[in-house]
C-alpha cells in the first residue's frame, strides 16, 4: 500500500500579521470557531456576484489595510428597483442599473490591490447608528492568553465602518447592550465574548507564533450571535482609556510592556 504523507503546515513567527485572509484561515482551521466567521472569499467579479446574489449585502475590504480604510458596503435591492445595485465607500452612495456597471466602478477604486468579499452582517444599532465590538486579548507576563477588555464602536451616521479612527464613537459595552439584554444576562454575555477572544487568540497564535496581542472586531446580529469580522495583530490599546474603569487600560499597558509593545 502506497504511503501518503501530509504536507506540514509552516508556522510563522511574525508578531504582526497583515493578511486578512491568512488570519481568517487560521481561525477557520479550528472547527469550533467556524460558526463565528462570516463567509469570506478573495474578491473578483465572479465571487462578488455569487455572494451578492446569496446575501444581498456584502462588504469588500482590502486584504491588507487598517482603520477601515478602503472598506466598501455593496447591496443588491429586491427585484423591481430602477437601480438595484449600489455601493457606499466613505459617505458617498452610488447606484447602478446593472451589476456590470457597478463592478466596473468598484474596479476603479480597488485597482490592482487584493480585496476580499465578506458576507454582510446587519449590525445592531445604538441610537440609530450601527455598532460593533472590539475585544482586546493579550499574553500575560506568564504567556497565558487573557481577554483584557471589550469596548463598543458606534459608526459615524454617514459611514459604513465603525472604526474610531474613521469617525466612530467609543462606548461601554454595557451601554450598547442595555436595550438588548437585562443586566444579569449582559454580564454572562460579555464573559462569553472574553472566552471567544482567547480562543481566537490561540487559533491565530497556533499559525503565527510571534503574535502577542490581538484585537477582535465582533459584529452582533439581531439574534446576538457574534461574528468575527476581522482580527488585528497590532490593536490600539489607547481607545480603552475612554472607559471609566481605569484599571482596564492599566492592565493592558502592564501586559504590553512585558512583551515590549510599549
Amino acid at each position: 500500500m502506497k504511503k501518503t504523507s501530509k504536507k506540514p503546515v509552516r508556522l510563522s513567527r511574525a508578531r504582526y500579521v497583515t493578511s486578512k485572509i491568512g488570519k481568517t484561515k487560521a481561525i477557520e482551521a479550528k472547527h469550533e470557531l467556524r460558526k463565528y466567521v462570516p463567509k469570506t472569499k478573495r474578491m473578483n467579479q465572479e465571487t462578488l456576484r455569487e455572494m451578492l446574489n446569496q446575501y444581498k449585502m456584502v462588504y469588500i475590504k482590502p486584504n491588507v489595510g487598517m482603520f477601515g480604510n478602503g472598506v466598501i458596503r455593496v447591496e443588491q435591492a429586491e427585484e423591481g428597483a430602477e437601480k438595484p445595485y449600489s455601493y457606499q465607500s466613505g459617505i458617498r452612495l452610488r447606484q447602478f442599473k446593472t451589476f456590470e456597471e457597478m463592478y466596473a466602478s468598484i474596479s476603479k477604486k480597488t485597482k490592482k490591490r487584493n480585496y476580499l468579499v465578506q458576507k454582510g452582517i446587519h449590525l445592531l444599532k445604538y441610537k440609530g447608528n450601527r455598532f460593533d465590538l472590539r475585544v482586546m486579548v493579550q499574553q500575560t507576563p506568564l504567556q497565558k492568553w487573557e481577554t483584557t477588555g471589550v469596548i463598543g464602536r458606534v459608526a459615524h451616521p454617514k459611514k459604513v465602518v465603525t472604526n474610531f479612527h474613521n469617525g466612530g464613537t467609543l462606548k461601554p459595552v454595557d451601554t450598547l447592550l442595555h436595550r438588548y439584554l437585562p443586566a444579569s444576562k449582559r454580564k454572562v454575555y460579555v464573559k462569553r465574548l472574553h472566552i471567544l477572544g482567547t480562543k481566537v487568540a490561540k487559533a491565530i497564535n497556533s499559525r503565527y507564533k510571534g503574535v502577542k496581542e490581538i484585537g477582535v472586531d465582533v459584529a452582533l446580529d439581531d439574534k446576538l450571535h457574534p461574528w468575527i469580522l476581522e482580527v488585528n495583530t497590532s490593536p490600539d490599546p489607547y481607545i480603552f482609556r475612554r472607559l471609566s474603569d481605569k484599571r482596564i487600560f492599566a492592565k493592558m499597558r502592564r501586559y504590553a510592556k512585558a512583551y515590549s509593545r510599549l
